[in-house]
């Protein structure tokens, strides 16, 4: 069993931990996962998310074959963007979901230093498909384009929350907050170069740091005493909140709502796959749509009990007509509510369903994804 290098400082505050992709990850604090989810919500949630996979792809050509392999339009990124990306099978199943940075950054000791017409792309993977994925990479690319794994020397957390950008500003002496969303840029924080992705899993605006893991508790007890200095509320967030966090603002997370048995059609993922190009699994999706959807993802409020991965949908016939893929109560909206891949014809909101919890079927409505709309993704006067 892994652990992160942060381990110990988890142990020392109190953190509970369980078995997560091979690693012993802390699940929650003594404040409780809900507690972590509502501080993410309203200041500035810490994450310890270096048991995800970090490669490097570079050399001439990398770009375009590494288009061939995502769903995702990928040519028209300039040097610095970031965009979420998927790596399917050739039936169309996920095997996982990727986010892409085009860095521009060809030295990864020396952050600071720019060549912009340099192919270099960071490949930020799931942890428990890294070596998979990694071996993936290796097979397709062509002899003259590096798949380097730089999972063990770089460490990698978030900061997210209303106030994440504010603290990175007072962290970096810089405007992190001038950084677009879904952008990458160089910086330092006490002399320590790092990238910074304006990127996220939570629905909340912030960051997610890439560093030298020889750094990697140094600059985390850093982040907490700037917050403290500066009057902004911080705290360790585990994976329970973050999985809540995800879960709220319809996020899918691998295994769950995506799997290699689950289409991006199916999930709803459609917008991120560029059919004006070629990509491995495109023509298994281009049948698939064309036959017709025989389940389609959905999100249930269950009045009573909590729905849980595995549980059968049911109609209010009592037929079968679907399953559970994830299901938790959401600190946000007070519901209890779950991810189900469903027939289709009863995926419209409003639509009364059942699920079956130990035996029993409970209520449930169909209602709309997500149940949290991301801060980025809202208009002006908006509303949650």
């Amino acid at each position: 069993m892994k652990t992160t290098l942060l381990h110990s400082w988890h142990e020392t505050v109190g953190a509970r931990f369980a078995l997560f992709a091979g690693f012993d990850m802390p699940i929650q604090y003594p404040s409780g996962a809900i507690e972590e989810h509502r501080l993410c919500r309203r200041s500035v949630g810490l994450f310890d998310i270096d048991h995800m996979g970090q490669v490097i792809i570079s050399g001439k050509g990398s770009g375009e074959a590494l288009s061939r392999i995502v769903s995702a339009s990928i040519l028209d990124m300039k040097p610095q963007e970031a965009r979420y990306a998927l790596l399917l099978n050739e039936a169309g199943g996920v095997l996982d979901d990727l986010f892409i940075y085009r860095t521009g950054y060809p030295d990864r000791t020396d952050r600071t230093s720019q060549n912009p017409s340099l192919d270099v792309w960071l490949v930020v993977v799931n942890a428990g498909n890294r070596e998979t994925d990694v071996a993936y990479f290796q097979a397709q690319m062509p002899p003259d384009v590096s798949v380097e794994d730089i999972s063990e020397e770089t460490y990698m957390i978030a900061v997210q929350g209303p106030r994440a950008v504010e603290l990175m500003d007072k962290l970096t002496g810089e405007a992190v907050s001038a950084i677009p969303r879904t952008h990458i840029s160089a910086g330092t924080i006490e002399g320590i170069p790092l990238l910074i992705g304006r990127t996220g899993y939570t629905g909340e605006d912030g960051v997610e740091l890439f560093y030298d893991s020889g750094k990697a508790k140094e600059l985390w007890e850093h982040l907490f005493l700037t917050a403290k200095t500066c009057g902004i509320e911080a705290g360790p967030v585990g994976l329970a909140a973050r999985d809540s966090l995800r879960f709220e603002a319809g996020m899918p997370l691998h295994g769950h709502e995506i799997s290699p048995a689950i289409t991006p059609l199916e999930a709803g993922l459609s917008w991120a796959c560029d059919f004006t190009k070629p990509f491995i699994g495109k023509e298994a999706l281009v049948a698939q749509k064309a036959a017709g959807l025989k389940r389609k993802l959905l999100t249930l409020n269950v009045t009573k009990g909590v729905p849980r991965e595995g549980y059968l949908v049911l109609n209010k016939a009592g037929a079968e007509i679907g399953c559970c893929v994830a299901g938790m109560f959401c600190p946000t909206t007070g519901t209890y509510s779950a991810n189900a891949l469903v027939s289709p014809e009863y995926a419209k909101v409003g639509t009364d369903l059942q699920v079956l919890i130990r035996g029993n079927p409970k209520d449930a409505v169909v209602v709309q994804r997500p149940l949290y709309t991301p801060v980025y993704n809202r208009k002006k006067g908006g509303c949650k």
